[in-house]
């Protein structure tokens, strides 16, 4: 959906949508949209600005990733209230490097006309997931050695290689 700034100056708009899934793409291939995406918000021009949007609503998708030990799939439910608020790039910071003030990372920049709800959505999905995702708290990761899923099978490989700058002393004890 398309926010468009010529429909914002005339009136407040309101949306309520389903996206199904797979309608968002995202640009890591492990990351897909498992279930609907709901979305419900308003997008409005703020008066007596040089074009400034605020996007507020409330968003709920359930998300897959792959496990970053185990490489299975990690199910995740995001669930975000987001209060954005864009303005025109034109009136963005210059070229020259400045320095930011706090509220300057509350503000994100559009160009041209509007800006896609898809985009803003990826944005905030992107955000609400962890750094690092698990399957399980407990997730045993995959055996460096065999290369079997410890959570399914116990291999019994040897995964800690002896420290070898303590083999002369190794050595003293056994004589």
């Amino acid at each position: 959906m398309f926010l468009s700034v010529h429909e914002m100056e005339l009136r407040k708009l309101s949306f309520q949508e389903t996206l199904a899934p797979g309608a968002i793409r995202f640009l890591d291939r492990r990351l897909c949209q498992a279930g609907p995406l709901r979305v419900s918000g308003s997008a409005e021009l703020l008066p007596n600005t040089r074009g400034d949007i605020r996007v507020h609503g409330h968003l709920e998708v359930q998300m897959e990733v792959e496990c970053d030990r185990c490489l299975e799939v990690a199910g995740y439910p995001v669930t975000v209230d987001f209060d954005l608020y864009y303005e025109p790039v034109a009136a963005g910071p210059a070229v020259d490097e400045i320095a930011l003030e706090p509220a300057d990372s509350d503000v994100d920049f559009y160009e041209g006309d509007g800006l896609e709800l898809e985009d803003v959505l990826r944005e905030q999905i992107l955000l609400a997931l962890p750094m690092q995702a698990l399957c399980s708290e407990d997730c045993k990761g995959i055996c460096p050695v065999c290369g079997q899923n410890r959570n399914h099978v116990t291999c019994g490989c040897r995964t800690k290689a002896p420290d070898d700058r303590w083999a002369a002393l190794r050595d003293l004890r056994t004589s």
